[in-house]
């Protein structure tokens, strides 16, 4: 881990933000360790340097040319909005729709064939939500550049469906409820998320 990773894992850890039990991800996954970004991000100074480290980070792979910073509601909003304050381009997000369970853009929002962009993300541990906006975006005409994220929790192992950049890349365990360990022994699971269990 590097140094600068390190200070992003301190930083979480220091916020009561890395918790520690047995956790059912958004993904479905299970998992004994839990990012819970927004205790990190409700911290204005907390939330505006690590955008400008990432717009840093994604200055490498996008080069000047990113014209909008995209990120999917609810976790990726205010990072999102952070990295489009320090690259000095729009901020748009994505919803997922109710009917159809997929991201979509709403309350207006659009992109113009042929705009360059970036996706933005809190946490990243399969990859999916993150890869769901890349798709939606790229079918609008679009070209999306990379995808960033506070935390990878997939070791580097998760398809975003661009090339990406992460402040911190951990490797932490994730299961399927049939296979969790905790669940074996008996070990209630809980959703600390702003999603609730289903």
């Amino acid at each position: 881990m590097t140094s600068e990773a390190g200070n992003v894992v301190e930083l979480f850890q220091s916020k009561s933000a890395y918790l520690v039990g047995h956790f059912r991800l958004t993904s479905g996954l299970h998992s004994s360790e839990y990012v819970q970004s927004a205790l990190v991000l409700q911290h204005p100074e907390a939330a505006g340097k690590l955008g400008r480290m990432m717009a840093e980070e994604l200055r490498k792979i996008a080069g000047a040319a990113v014209t909008f910073v995209v990120a999917p509601a609810i976790g990726g909003l205010i990072i999102g909005h952070e990295v489009a304050r320090a690259l000095g381009v729009r901020f748009i997000f994505t919803e997922r729709d109710t009917v159809s369970g997929r991201m979509a853009l709403r309350r207006g929002f659009a992109v113009e064939p042929g705009e360059t962009g970036v996706v933005v993300e809190d946490v990243i541990t399969t990859g999916g939500s993150t890869r769901e906006v890349v798709e939606l975006l790229t079918a609008a005409g679009a070209k999306i550049l990379a995808v960033g994220s506070i935390i990878d929790r997939s070791g580097g192992s998760a398809d975003a469906g661009a090339p990406r950049v992460a402040l911190a890349t951990l490797k932490v365990a994730a299961h399927f409820p049939e296979q969790c360990p905790m669940c074996a022994e008996g070990i209630p699971v809980v959703k600390p998320g702003s999603r609730p269990n289903s």
